[in-house]
């Protein structure tokens, strides 16, 4: 087969056994699992010599419909038959190819992320929600700000200031589902967003209290919302990027979608939407 690199979307969910997506040693990982079945059905022979990378990187719980990994394969690659070796919450379901220089992570357009929460019952002690507050506060987060209260802080000092695309907030029965678009993201950024936004939306802080957030003279410190909520939906690339869906491999993640839904009945509303995708 001629040398050629390929650009994979696949999806996967973050069950407790995994460790997140990142590959780590001695851990159960989402990239691990990925890179041990390409190895085993001699895709490639390590990560250097087929130039693997990933796109992203989603903290534990987190899942994803539309991830992406490129990497150049030992011979033609066949969707099902990686398939067939991953557990059924992984699964790769569409390939293009690309140039031979092109990085998967470094030439993404966008990152779309979804966050399904439900919407705190009045019935069992809720205080409702202000709505048309928690719009105001969307507003002010879309545009280029630094987002350093809106992120985990680490060991090394990282540049803060990002820039929000787009944001939507919109209800569907009893949830709410946030849509969130940008480029890069810090870590844990859309589950602090989300975090605080819903707090502002049940009176827990006040409009103030969230503006001051994005002065970044001082740290705050504060949990994230639940990973479990978060997908990583779709990364966006130039519209020369053309995906071609394996039809198999497609009609496998939707089924275990499905057999999902029905099986938990707690996670009904998250299958429901990664069920409900248009990706072409």
């Amino acid at each position: 087969m001629k040398e050629q690199r390929f650009l994979f979307k696949f999806y996967y969910i973050g069950t407790k056994k995994y460790y997140g997506s990142q590959r780590q040693k001695n851990l159960l990982t989402i990239e691990g699992s990925l890179i041990e079945v390409l190895k085993t059905l001699k895709y490639i022979n390590s990560i250097r010599d087929s130039d693997v990378e990933f796109a992203s990187r989603t903290d534990r719980g987190v899942s994803a419909l539309g991830a992406a990994l490129t990497f150049v394969p030992l011979r033609k690659p066949y969707l099902i038959e990686i398939n067939s070796m991953l557990p059924k919450e992984i699964g790769i379901w569409a390939y293009a190819k690309v140039p031979k220089n092109f990085l998967s992570r470094y030439n993404a357009i966008f990152r779309h992320y979804k966050y399904l929460v439900p919407i705190p019952d009045r019935d069992n002690g809720g205080r409702g929600l202000d709505f048309k507050l928690m719009q105001k506060a969307r507003k002010i987060l879309l545009g280029t700000h630094n987002f350093l209260n809106f992120s985990k802080k680490g060991k090394k000092e990282v540049k803060t200031i990002r820039t929000i695309d787009f944001i939507d907030i919109r209800r569907r029965g009893k949830y709410l589902i946030f849509d969130f678009k940008s480029r890069a993201y810090l870590r844990q950024q859309i589950r602090r967003m989300v975090k605080k936004i819903m707090e502002l939306g049940l009176g827990e802080i006040s409009y103030d209290d969230f503006l001051s957030l994005l002065d970044a003279s001082k740290y705050i410190s504060y949990e994230p919302a639940d990973p479990t909520g978060l997908v990583l939906w779709n990364i966006e690339y130039d519209k020369s990027i053309i995906f071609k869906i394996d039809p198999k491999s497609f009609d496998r993640m939707n089924k275990y979608f499905l057999n999902q839904k029905r099986a938990y009945h707690h996670k009904y509303e998250l299958f429901k939407t990664l069920q409900e995708n248009d990706i072409s």
